[in-house]
């Protein structure tokens, strides 16, 4: 049986029923597999750019589930290993919000060709936000899940939409924290909130104590601590 931690567990819980899958930089290849055992998908890719996780892959896929030989197994970068439209959704968990990015503005229209994305990124998650808003992409759930004592967000994503930004910043809060954090709150939602009020008020009390902040970096900072303890009120 393939056994999920509570981050993987609500990766897999995005994917409807009869998707086609393909999971990059799937290292184990956890989701995926447990996707085919319990019958969610019936075509599942698992991808990664490096021979040892593949490898590492296929040993777990022939010991979890023997009777669903062959595997699809792809090394390569990103989503190049896929044909356009091949897979309905695409998993990419665990990397880099900016590395998720340069993944998907290789190729417009071929990022464009899959439905859904499942996206977790480990860091830059508000730079995430902002280039998909900004590159025809909808940001439709957001959920929070705990691996140790990190708690990450996970954003699913279909490929529709256009956002235009007036004098926006992609490093602004709004990106960062959005209302939708709210709107899909979970048991995690006031743990993640208040743990980024807290430490925003940690670097708005450094700035207001050194003497080479600009007004520009201070109005900034106490903007970000506002915006917390609006959503903080709110929970």
């Amino acid at each position: 049986m393939v056994r999920l931690n509570e981050r993987l567990k609500k990766i897999y819980d995005q994917v409807r029923p009869g998707e086609s899958v393909c999971d990059v930089g799937t290292d184990h290849g956890y989701v995926p597999l447990a996707l085919l055992e319990s019958g969610i998908s019936e075509k599942v890719i698992m991808s990664d750019i490096s021979a040892g996780s593949l490898l590492k892959c296929k040993e777990n896929a022939e010991a979890l589930l023997p009777d669903a030989a062959p595997f699809d197994l792809r090394q390569g970068s990103g989503i190049e290993v896929l044909e356009s439209g091949e897979v309905d959704t695409v998993i990419m968990a665990g990397m880099g919000g900016m590395l998720i990015t340069e993944i998907l503005g290789k190729d417009y229209h071929h990022s464009h060709s899959f439905k859904r994305y499942i996206l977790q990124p480990r860091k830059h998650v508000g730079r995430l936000r902002y280039w998909l808003l900004d590159n025809d992409f909808t940001v439709v759930h957001e959920d929070l899940a705990r691996e140790g004592k990190f708690i990450w967000p996970i954003l699913t994503v279909e490929s529709f939409g256009r956002a235009l930004f007036v004098n926006a910043d992609p490093d602004d809060i709004e990106f960062e924290y959005p209302l939708t954090l709210l709107d899909h709150r979970n048991e995690h939602t006031e743990e993640y909130i208040k743990n980024a009020l807290r430490l925003e008020r940690l670097k708005l009390e450094s700035k207001s104590e050194g003497s080479l902040t600009t007004f520009k970096e201070l109005r900034t900072q106490k903007h970000r601590v506002e915006r917390l303890e609006y959503m903080a009120e709110r929970l």
